[in-house]
């Protein structure tokens, strides 16, 4: 079976701009939709267009950014967030919902990305916990994605097998985000081939690519630059390598999914930068 190539849908003017013109020559065959993108503000009439015909043709896939699996929920955020995604769901069929390995509400305090838990039995309960109630409010297959961000060697290591244990449970399948390792393995100098093969690679059934930024935060005088998933920039030469290789380890891979927020799309150089991304991963695909 051949891998489709996909496309994260958003909905700002000079994304479109750019993209348009490669879905009306049929360059993409699947379309993720992020749920919290028509919370905010209506959905414009030709994004809901692309959404019913991707629905139709059943290569649609959810993923939210928001829910914050692993948080303690003490709130209702969840309750929340879950009946939002029925909604939606409701609406369009997809082909899986997911979600990201983390959490970043917690007591009150939205941290704004995802952070790592520790890892342990009680953080995979709490993750099979959320996954459950996530298949049941959307009645879709669910999966997780990889984090960029990891605190320590400890958490690099023990990410993928953690995914695994929370994924098996629920027969759930695993985002694998590139630009994610990517982050990982340039922040910890580690081998890329050797942090893949700790993931359960078996149950990949999309993968993401993108681009990030560099940060150089200060503290105590002392700056330590890392590798952020900004969604913000051209996909590096390294994560379109390492597509290749994941591609050969991962049999079960549907859809690859190239991702870029919408306002850093802010002229035609980065029109043109998106557009060589979709060609870049289109050779890869063939």
């Amino acid at each position: 079976m051949s891998v489709e190539l996909g496309l994260s849908l958003m909905v700002e003017d000079g994304f479109a701009r750019a993209v348009l013109p490669l879905l009306e020559d049929g360059a993409f065959d699947a379309l993720e939709y992020s749920f919290e993108i028509g919370w905010a503000h209506p959905l414009p009439s030709w994004a809901e267009s692309l959404l019913d015909h991707f629905a139709d043709a059943g290569r649609l896939w959810g993923h939210g950014v928001t829910l914050s699996p692993l948080t303690n929920d003490s709130a209702g955020h969840h309750d929340r967030w879950l009946e939002r995604a029925e909604q939606a769901c409701a609406r369009w069929t997809f082909r899986g919902v997911s979600e990201h390995y983390g959490f970043m509400r917690e007591a009150g305090v939205d941290g704004g990305a995802p952070l790592p838990p520790p890892p342990g039995p009680a953080t995979v309960a709490r993750g099979v916990r959320a996954l459950q109630r996530l298949s049941a409010a959307t009645g879709a297959v669910v999966g997780l994605e990889n984090l960029a961000l990891a605190l320590s060697p400890r958490d690099v290591w023990q990410q993928g097998p953690t995914l695994a244990a929370m994924l098996e449970p629920v027969d759930g399948y695993l985002v694998l985000d590139l630009h994610n390792l990517h982050c990982q393995v340039e922040n910890f100098a580690v081998d890329p081939e050797a942090v893949l093969d700790t993931y359960p690679l078996d149950r990949v059934r999309c993968m993401h690519v993108s681009g990030g930024s560099w940060s150089e935060p200060v503290a105590n005088g002392r700056a330590r630059r890392f590798r952020r998933d900004t969604h913000d920039d051209a996909i590096p030469t390294s994560v379109v390598a390492l597509l290749a290789t994941a591609l050969r380890r991962c049999p079960h891979v549907e859809t690859v999914i190239v991702e870029r927020l919408g306002p850093t799309i802010r002229d035609e150089a980065d029109a043109v930068a998106l557009r060589r991304d979709v060609e870049s991963i289109q050779e890869v695909l063939a």
